[in-house]
Order: structure tokens, then sequence, then C-alpha cells
């Protein structure tokens, strides 16, 4: 799945999530809502930051990894690096050897719990400071994966800007408090979504590591066409309600001739 795609499943899941908030009677401002779903959006593009590409010609790696030009790539290829040293330290005689980190620790519920937790711990413990370093670059990774078009005319630079100009303005906007929980819970949201949606392609993602499954520390968990119920449903309403519309419609129309 590719990281627009991931970042609009973000966007949508804490969407889906206030809709079900606000039915349940616990309602959010439409300030804080939209910074949440900003945040979930730019949390599901963060496991991709194991994905580089070239640092000196600023081409290939994800999405995610040109937010911030060559340094961004730069970051990218050492986190792929030590991703790809965890995975060669803890895996077993059955796991593949690999010549990349891509789809490895960040693609994993505990590396993403962790992250969510500790973006959590940061704002509740530092306040504000860990508030904006958070809100900035869940901002510009957003940006960056709901608007790939526009953000690749306009370059990292102007990204970047943005980026801090959506900073300012929520910090402008959000109610006053020490620090905001609730982003952790966001960031780490958004990550399980890019899990999820990664589970569903071909490849798969190793995302109970280290627990061994079938001998594999790194086993790629995939849902395999066979249990993809809301992948068919389009089709299979189509075929359900659809088809019987047009019988029904097709009937009528022979009855008034």
């Amino acid at each position: 799945m590719l990281g627009p795609s991931h970042a609009l499943s973000g966007a949508a899941a804490w969407l889906a999530a206030s809709l079900v908030e606000a039915q349940l009677g616990h309602h959010h401002s439409p300030v804080t809502i939209a910074v949440g779903t900003a945040i979930c959006a730019g949390g599901a593009l963060v496991p991709d930051l194991d994905l580089s590409g070239r640092v000196t010609t600023n081409q290939g790696g994800a999405t995610v990894a040109h937010t911030f030009g060559v340094i961004s790539l730069f970051i990218v290829e050492c986190i792929e690096k030590f991703s790809l040293g965890v995975y060669d330290i803890t895996k077993t005689r059955r796991d593949p050897r690999r010549h990349n980190g891509h789809r490895t620790l960040t693609h994993t519920l505990l590396f993403n719990l962790a992250l969510g937790y500790g973006v959590y711990a940061a704002t509740t413990h530092w306040g504000k400071p860990a508030v904006l370093v958070t809100l900035f670059l869940t901002f510009a990774f957003a940006l960056r994966g709901l608007f790939p078009g526009w953000s690749k005319r306009a370059g990292w630079i102007i990204v970047t800007a943005a980026g801090a100009y959506a900073t300012w303005w929520a910090n402008g906007h959000l109610p006053p408090h020490p620090g905001y929980p609730l982003l952790g819970v966001a960031l780490g949201a958004g990550g399980i979504v890019h899990l999820l949606g990664d589970m569903i392609t071909s490849h798969g993602c190793p995302a109970f590591w280290p627990l061994p499954l079938k001998g594999q520390t790194w086993h790629n968990v995939v849902c395999s066409r066979e249990k993809r119920p809301l992948l068919k449903a389009p089709k299979n309403l189509w075929q359900d309600f659809g088809g019987q519309w047009v019988a029904d419609r097709s009937r009528r129309a022979r009855a008034e001739k």
C-alpha cells in the first residue's frame, strides 16, 4: 500500500472513531477533531520511515522520507539500517536473509504502541514543547501523504513552512493545556492503521514481533483473500442489491409496456 493510501486510511479511521465517540456522548471540538485527524494521518506514515532512498540525489524511498528533503532521507536511511540490524540480531534460522530493513522494526505493534506511549509520556512530562514538536512533524507528514501531488510540486521547503504554520495555528486554537495525551493515542492509532493496511497486501508485515510464529520471530502476517470480506463487500453489495434493483427496474419497464 502506498503512502497516500496509508495517510488517507489514518484520517478516515480517526474521523470514524470521533463519530462513534459523538454517538456515545463524548463530544470534541472541531479543532480537536481536525488536529487528531491530521496526527493520525501523519502517524499512519511513520512505519514507512524504514524505507530509504538515495540521499545524494533525493530520489526513491517512501513518501514520508521526502518530507524534509535530503535531511529526512538521511534520517530514514539511518532508521532503515538500524531496523536491519535489529532484524539480523533477533531473527531465527527460519527467517529469510534481508538486505534492507523495510517492513521490519517499525512495522510491528510493539514499536507503534511504544511510540504512542512515548509521545503520551513526553507531552505529559514536558508539556507544550513536546506538543509543538509532535504537531509539527505529524502535520508535515500528513501534508506529504494527503496531498502528494501538491507537496511534490511545492517542494520540501514549502511543506516544512506549511507544517510550521499549521502548528502555530493549532497552538493558538487548541484549548489551553500543558500537555495533550491524546496526541500519543492518535499517533499510535495511525501506526496501527498502517499495519492493518499492509496486512491486506500479499507481503504482509511482522506485526507480532518478537513473538515466534511458525518458528519465525519476523513472520509476516498476511490476511488472505479468503479472509477479506470487507474487500469483497462492494462486489457482493452490487450483486445482491444492485443486481436486484436492475431486475426490479426491468420488470417495471416491461409491465408499463
